[in-house]
């Protein structure tokens, strides 16, 4: 088992290009050519292609590329009680383009027992050695429960919880067994997704949450809350990171909006290790919120996209690491992709040879920041 703790100088979020092998023994599967035995052999070649080239381009944490999912956070619902899940006639609204990924929603009382993302660690945790960590990442709690009680969910839920109150607490104990059987599993590097924060930043947030700006208020303190609830209580060599996140799907995002709205809770009230934030163009605003981040929390600086294959100038990303400096320790800030290369399936416009490319600046633009 690693001691090492995520972030690291140089890092990334943790989702990343199916290779062609994948999505050929994915399609295979779907169309009944092939067992589900034989799907779980290609996830774990290309799993295991994977942490070999993640290690060998110097990287010291390593995942599964989210490999064995169709999207970043519903196959996680999906694994818990009380919860369904059906092909989509809409799509989610995303800039330019519809994400067609499964409506997912409850079917009853939510619980669970072994989850099934605690054998997919275990199987990456068995390529550790002493430069490498493997890191779990998993959607918040607060982006399950978003999930539940947007306007479009909330008539469902509601025939089952008839207050939020009530669901955040079974969301909450759910995952706190989650989190312990990965602890057990000897993971100490967990990594919470959200783009609960995003969307409640974004300039329509009172219209997409069907509320008031004093209702988005309240949402956020029931966000904060869940979160919270999740990881009380949690071994204190256990690392839990947040990554804020405004939608990633086929290089398309959903919301925009500066930090300012959600620094104040977010950055100051979650019980988090560090923050991965997305700052990889103007949607996300300024670095004056980072001024809120309490404690000796770190922050990773997502200022390199993966939603394009150009290049990053690097010593514009380096001009913007010190800017960010100047609102909380240059030695608590670390540099990563603004996102995962493939929250779904379908993944990002860029190939698999740009992908490395992007994480090969990284590196290098954080070995010349901080040595």
């Amino acid at each position: 088992m690693s001691t090492l703790h995520t972030p690291f100088r140089f890092d990334f979020v943790g989702s990343f290009l199916r290779p062609a092998s994948l999505k050929k023994a994915r399609s295979d599967f779907e169309a009944g050519r092939i067992t589900k035995e034989e799907l779980t052999g290609a996830e774990d070649e290309a799993i295991s292609s994977l942490v070999s080239a993640q290690k060998k381009a110097g990287f010291h944490v390593i995942t599964d590329g989210e490999f064995r999912r169709a999207t970043w956070h519903l196959d996680f619902m999906w694994a818990f009680d009380g919860v369904g899940h059906s092909k989509t006639q809409t799509g989610l609204p995303f800039h330019g383009e519809a994400a067609m990924i499964d409506d997912t929603y409850l079917t009853g009382k939510v619980s669970v027992d072994h989850h099934p993302f605690v054998d997919h660690y275990k199987f990456v945790q068995a390529f550790e050695d002493a430069e490498t960590a493997a890191k779990q990442t998993i959607p918040a709690p607060a982006q399950f429960l978003e999930q539940m009680i947007m306007p479009f969910a909330l008539e469902n839920t509601r025939k089952y919880y008839g207050t939020t109150e009530e669901l955040v607490h079974d969301i909450a104990a759910g995952y706190k067994k989650v989190i312990r059987a990965l602890y057990d599993a000897g993971c100490r590097n967990i990594q919470f997704d959200d783009c609960s924060w995003g969307m409640l930043v974004d300039p329509r947030a009172t219209s997409l949450f069907g509320t008031t700006t004093a209702g988005l208020k309240e949402i956020q303190e029931q966000l904060l809350a869940i979160n919270n609830l999740a990881v009380d209580g949690k071994p204190g060599d256990l690392v839990i990171n947040t990554h804020v996140c405004r939608g990633n799907f086929h290089s398309t995002y959903a919301s925009s909006g500066s930090y300012d709205a959600v620094a104040a809770v977010l950055f100051a009230r979650e019980n988090v290790d560090a923050y991965y934030l997305e700052y990889d163009d103007a949607r996300s605003g300024g670095f004056a919120p980072l001024s809120k981040v309490s404690g000796d929390k770190k922050v990773v600086l997502g200022l390199v996209t993966t939603k394009s294959p150009h290049l990053e100038d690097k010593q514009a990303v380096i001009a913007r690491i010190h800017e960010a400096a100047r609102y909380i320790p240059l030695e608590r800030l670390c540099l990563s992709p603004q996102c995962g290369f493939a929250s779904c399936e379908i993944g990002n416009k860029l190939t698999e040879a740009e992908q490395w490319a992007k994480l090969a600046l990284v590196k290098e633009i954080a070995e010349e920041v901080w040595g």
